[in-house]
């Protein structure tokens, strides 16, 4: 007999060495005083459909487990903790990012994307560490949507934060010490409301108005204050102001230009636009009439690798695949990858990867990949 527990967590070191299927788990099997006992191909395959029979209560089941072990990992790490020491001007950040995943067969729940592609659309949540970690951070959150799913859907965002903030064990409102980072995707109003009842601080994108090259010619010189480098040197050619309540297109034509806040930020919300010159790509829809062109200001900018790099080393980790057919058991597989990412996301980021040597006659074997004969030593 095999515990459900260590098969799953059997199936994460494999992935975590370089596993790309089920059946990869003998990369194990053959270190068994390391390891311990490893199940059998078959058993692993029915203890994964079993499981995804009741994937929503295995998912909660395996989010809790991670929740304590995470709190418990946090505790003994002390000073060097991503909690430790945060606080509202730094605050702990959660990165929200979708990324499309092509997949080579009509799997359940596979669909046509909008980069013409065919696959699924997962939406991923991550604990960042900081560059002074010297780590990529943590997988919070892989939530599997068809290909078809929208880049913007209110619930998805909200229920992916939801769980964020669970696995982060701050409690249901953890206040400004919390910064949630999302792109223009996230910037629905059922988002921000989300995170405004939560009381966390939040870095999201929106979209532009049609009238927004109007605002930029109504806010007074007064209003913009330069843009300042990272060594406190002002920026050549760029300058930022922000305002309370733009005006809109009615506003405009009876010359209410809006309140704009010189250089105190405001209390409640706000939009940031600087202002930069010498861009054409920005001066071909928003051109300021005498001075350079104007464009929003996006998130601040990440304090550890990019999402999209913790993305890339996901999709090395199992997620460029999903090697099995159903829906719900793709699901399980997304969980398998989170704790797989969970060890690789708390080394340094500097330390090479390693991956385990490929077994003779295996796909990626680099002596069968071409073709030819080869002769080996017995």
């Amino acid at each position: 007999m095999h515990d459900p527990g260590k098969i799953i967590l059997d199936l994460a070191v494999c992935v975590a060495l370089g596993g790309r299927c089920l059946s990869d788990v003998a990369l194990l099997r053959c270190q068994g005083e390391v390891f311990g006992p490893v199940a059998s191909d078959p058993t692993v395959c029915r203890l994964v459909g079993t499981l995804a029979g009741h994937v929503e209560a295995v998912e909660a089941a395996v989010n809790r487990a991670r929740t304590v072990v995470r709190q418990r990992a946090w505790a003994l790490a002390g000073a060097d903790a991503p909690t430790a020491g945060i606080s509202a001007a730094h605050p702990l950040v959660i990165d929200v990012d979708a990324t499309l995943v092509n997949v080579h067969s009509d799997k359940e729940g596979a669909a046509p994307t909008f980069k013409k592609g065919f696959g699924y659309h997962p939406l991923i949540a991550w604990i960042d560490h900081g560059t002074g970690q010297g780590a990529a951070g943590e997988c919070a959150v892989i939530m599997l949507r068809p290909g078809n799913a929208g880049s913007n859907t209110a619930a998805d965002h909200v229920e992916i934060i939801r769980r964020a903030l669970d696995q982060a064990g701050l409690g249901p409102r953890p206040g400004r010490r919390f910064l949630v980072r999302i792109d223009g995707a996230g910037g629905t109003k059922e988002t921000i409301e989300l995170l405004t009842r939560r009381r966390v601080s939040y870095s999201a994108g929106f979209t532009l108005p049609d009238h927004t090259a109007q605002i930029y010619d109504t806010i007074p010189e007064a209003a913009w204050t330069p843009v300042y480098n990272t060594d406190g040197e002002p920026r050549q050619g760029a300058d930022v102001a922000e305002t309370r309540r733009p005006a809109g297109p009615d506003r405009l034509a009876q010359g209410d230009a809006g309140d704009h806040a010189p250089r105190a930020a405001p209390s409640g919300r706000s939009a940031a636009l600087r202002g930069r010159g010498r861009l054409p790509a920005h001066r071909l829809r928003h051109q300021h009439k005498s001075g350079p062109a104007r464009r929003p200001r996006g998130p601040p900018p990440a304090t550890g690798p990019l999402p999209g790099d913790r993305i890339r080393c996901a999709k090395d980790t199992g997620l460029d695949r999903f090697p099995l057919q159903g829906f719900a058991q793709n699901r399980i597989w997304c969980l398998i990858v989170a704790l797989a990412r969970r060890p690789a996301g708390l080394l340094p980021a500097a330390r090479p990867g390693r991956r385990p040597r490929p077994r003779l006659g295996a796909p990626d074997d680099p002596v069968a990949a071409d073709g030819h004969p080869r002769r080996h030593r017995p």
